[in-house]
């Protein structure tokens, strides 16, 4: 529920009239579904007491982001860590009920830290073609004084067969040219002049280091314990899916996978255990109606950390005072 904040904290959350107005809009299921009974919607339930209800062969794009092997509590709910051993025998216990809801064509994403990722390595490959490990940065975390600070996760990318989608053009990363090199006649090599910097258009590599953990000047900040960043699901969306195409979250949070299949014209379902993060996710995306923006990701490019120059504000130079833009920052960063 909303609570007092600064006045710049644009972190969205629950007033007391919003959890009984998008309550009403939650799913709950009582059997087995068909695909259109669920696209679209928030389903308010434990996945294991579901998951044998869901559809077959109706998922284009599986995304999953399970509990860590780490003791942490999601609103009243604890999850306790517990040997790798353990992990992946729990993993194992549900995830391939899960893989029956896919299509042959399916791609699946699944989070991991460094406690579980080899627990989920093992026990994907044995029901899935293991196509790589993204491993990105997290720019947050605590210091640690006896051993190296915990910025990153990964991600494991997975396909139900050979035939599958990935939109490499789609997903460039749009990076600025340290050294501009270029031709005889002194034209740019592989890269662009513009008015703000030389830009270069990258593939997509398996290392992100141009995510931005949401914080409490974005909107798309909540107060969800481990919320994945927006740009996050939007790199994976238009890589492994086409507009039309349905995404499923099974562990969806506080709604960010539904919020950027909305805005990317992607078909979506998610299943979220607690209510409060359900009546989240359904908040945004009604506001999802209103703002299709996705912070870092302009222009039809995903931009480098810190590198999409949209001033907002302006400061006076001390001598001649002159208004000069604050550049450097992504709008939804700037407070």
């Amino acid at each position: 529920m909303s609570e007092l904040r600064a006045p710049r904290n644009r972190t969205t959350s629950l007033s007391a009239q919003d959890l009984p107005f998008y309550k009403r809009s939650l799913l709950r299921l009582h059997g087995p579904v068909q695909p259109q009974s669920i696209e679209n919607r928030t389903i308010n339930q434990d996945l294991f007491e579901i998951i044998d209800w869901l559809p077959g062969s109706f998922v284009d794009l599986l995304f999953i982001d399970p509990p860590y092997n780490m003791t942490k509590d999601f609103n009243g709910s604890l999850f306790r860590e517990r040997s790798t051993d353990q992990y992946r025998q729990w993993f194992e216990g549900w995830f391939p009920k899960l893989l029956r809801t896919l299509k042959p064509s399916a791609s699946v994403y699944i989070c991991s830290d460094w406690r579980s990722s080899t627990a989920i390595h093992l026990v994907a490959q044995k029901y899935l073609i293991v196509r790589n490990r993204i491993t990105w940065e997290r720019e947050k975390g605590r210091g640690a004084t006896a051993n190296w600070k915990n910025c990153s996760e990964d991600v494991w990318f997975c396909t139900a067969s050979e035939a599958y989608t990935f939109n490499t053009d789609a997903v460039k990363l749009k990076r600025r040219v340290v050294a501009p090199y270029t031709d005889s006649q002194g034209e740019p090599k592989d890269w662009e002049r513009t008015e703000n910097g030389n830009y270069r258009l990258t593939h997509p590599s398996n290392m992100w280091t141009d995510l931005t953990i949401p914080f409490w000047s974005m909107r798309e900040n909540t107060d969800h314990p481990t919320q994945k960043p927006e740009k996050l699901l939007a790199k994976i969306l238009l890589a492994s899916s086409r507009p039309g195409d349905l995404v499923l979250d099974p562990f969806l949070g506080s709604g960010t996978t539904s919020v950027v299949a909305k805005k990317l014209e992607r078909r979506y379902v998610g299943v979220e255990l607690d209510v409060e993060y359900c009546c989240l996710a359904e908040k945004r995306l009604a506001m999802a109606d209103r703002d299709k923006t996705i912070q870092g990701y302009g222009e039809g490019v995903f931009w480098e950390r810190n590198s999409l120059q949209r001033p907002r504000r302006v400061w006076k130079d001390s001598e001649t005072q002159a208004e000069l833009p604050l550049l450097g920052a992504y709008r939804e960063e700037m407070p």
